[in-house]
């Protein structure tokens, strides 16, 4: 009867956040972008609470908890230093500062933009549209293991209703819904967590802080050790794949744009560091503790290991019911939150991206009612995919690996890098799409690999962009000094000087010409 409470609660919640949310839009901005004047602290949760999610608590959390050890918690450090305090402090200001200036909405937009390609912006939008569906998929897979758990109902109907609430949610909400109802699920995903330890540790099974070390080292003494049982490529795998991974996610590279202002991404960056640390805490230390629940082996699923059930079984049988009516609410506010960002993030992608690009006079209003109707595509995608019995850690991992290994070398060195070149863009995303795509071809996947690749997946086409972009032809002075905002000189853009001989030769694009023009007639 609690948990039936507690969700009928949080689902009027959600309705009347939708229902005040939807008063508030006047126009595309405000659906998609929250009019860019998003307060700090709303931006830190909103961030954190797209990070975590019931692929965190159910998927990754149980299974490398239970693998690692104490050793898991290194995630915790990757998650929180580089995941969240130096993702904004490197990529939040400049983000923020470039998309605002030349007025830009999206990921491919500020790649068309920036290398002055507009192939770029289509193959970079279907990317993300195609392969965000996979890790939105793993979210409605931890919610569907958990409610069945609870609950007692099929997977399928969990997820059914997991759905339709999204959908409608943001249907009539849109960015300002998502934004506020990040906050206020972030302040119950925060009480969940110390509630949740608390409890879980001063069960039987437990029994106590000073009891963990010396229970995990009788079960095997390498789960205390620094570097856990699996070894440590695979755990500075994951650490890549979860930390770095996210400097390359639309999703969260939203967040920066809609921030209020630039002084507010130093309050951000704390307030979002301290969250992802209890969190990110809190979920694999409770991964840990599923070791002394599950010594051996963990609970089996339709007759299977799957280790996606250890958490769900957990707060099953070991918490009160209350305490687990809360968790409840705190897994399905985090994953809320998640897929509200993944469905504007890969919905945008169509809309905004390429719609805009085939009908360039169409209305804001249009703009939106088309934004909504994708919303709605991409849910039943996901939901569809959900349906197949693969591992949410592989889903998510495969997501990661393909979506920031393709967009995050391009993104980040073209922020700060006026060398970056379109020849080395298209190589890094090949690169991605090679390693990704390949690899799991090769190993299938179910394997343990699959972090791994994406780690590599992830990582390599940032070398790969930068070296390739050494040894190609630059582009044009004039056009990067527009970019980069130092002082575009006025001469027409075709007429290059002889020092720019070996660069490329770029028009101005429409949106950036229109400013260009207001600029020379300011002048």
């Amino acid at each position: 009867m609690l948990y039936i409470l507690a969700i009928l609660l949080y689902i009027a919640m959600i309705g009347f956040i939708a229902y005040i949310s939807k008063n508030k839009i006047k126009g595309f901005s405000d659906f998609f972008l929250g009019g860019r004047s998003v307060n700090p602290w709303m931006s830190a949760f909103s961030y954190g609470t797209a990070y975590f999610s019931a692929v965190l608590f159910i998927g990754y959390a149980g299974k490398i908890g239970w693998g690692f050890g104490m050793s898991a918690l290194w995630i915790v450090l990757g998650n929180s230093l580089l995941g969240c305090y130096l993702a904004w402090g490197i990529l939040g200001r400049k983000t923020r500062e470039m998309t605002q200036r030349l007025n830009i909405s999206t990921m491919p937009e500020f790649l068309e933009i920036r290398y002055n390609n507009k192939k770029l912006k289509a193959v970079t939008s279907f990317i993300i549209f195609l392969f965000l569906v996979p890790y939105s998929a793993s979210v409605y897979k931890g919610l569907g293991y958990l409610f069945e758990q609870i609950f007692g109902i099929p997977t399928i109907y969990a997820l059914l209703l997991m759905t339709t609430l999204t959908g409608l949610y943001l249907y009539f909400g849109g960015f300002v819904a998502a934004t506020l109802a990040d906050f206020i699920q972030g302040i119950i995903m925060l009480i969940g967590v110390a509630l949740m330890l608390f409890f879980v540790v001063g069960t039987p099974t437990v029994g106590g802080i000073d009891n963990i070390i010396p229970a995990l080292y009788s079960i095997n003494t390498q789960l205390v050790d620094p570097i856990g049982p699996p070894g440590f490529i695979p755990l500075i795998s994951l650490v890549i794949l979860t930390s770095l991974g996210t400097w390359g996610l639309p999703q969260m590279i939203h967040k920066f744009y809609t921030i209020k202002d630039e002084k507010s991404v130093i309050s951000a960056k704390w307030v979002s560091t301290i969250f992802a640390l209890v969190i990110s805490f809190g979920a694999y230390f409770m991964g840990v503790l599923g070791r002394l629940f599950f010594p051996d082996s963990p609970p089996s699923y339709m007759g299977l290991p799957n280790f996606d059930m250890i958490i769900p079984t957990m707060v099953d049988t070991a918490l009160p019911d209350w305490v687990a009516a809360i968790i409840l609410v705190l897994v399905l506010s985090a994953s809320m939150s998640t897929l509200a960002s993944l469905v504007l993030a890969s919905s945008s992608a169509v809309v905004v991206d390429f719609l805009k690009e085939v009908k360039p006079n169409i209305t804001g209003n249009e703009l939106m009612k088309n934004m909504r109707i994708i919303c709605l595509v991409f849910v039943v995608l996901s939901f569809l995919l959900a349906i197949f019995p693969t591992p949410i850690i592989s889903l998510a991992a495969l997501s990661w690996g393909l979506v920031s290994g393709c967009l995050l070398g391009p993104y980040a060195l073209g922020l700060y890098w006026r060398g970056t070149t379109i020849k080395g863009v298209w190589a890094g995303i090949i690169t991605a799409l090679v390693v990704m795509l390949g690899g799991s071809a090769v190993v299938g996947l179910d394997s343990s690999l699959i972090p791994t690749l994406s780690a590599i997946s992830i990582v390599l086409p940032i070398f790969v962009v930068y070296f390739v972009s050494l040894f190609t032809k630059k582009m044009d002075k004039r056009y990067l000094d527009y970019i980069y905002d130092t002082g575009f000189i006025s001469e027409n853009i075709e007429n290059n000087t002889a020092e720019e001989e070996n660069s490329e030769n770029h028009e101005i694009p429409e949106k950036i010409n229109i400013r260009y023009k207001k600029i020379e007639n300011k002048d």
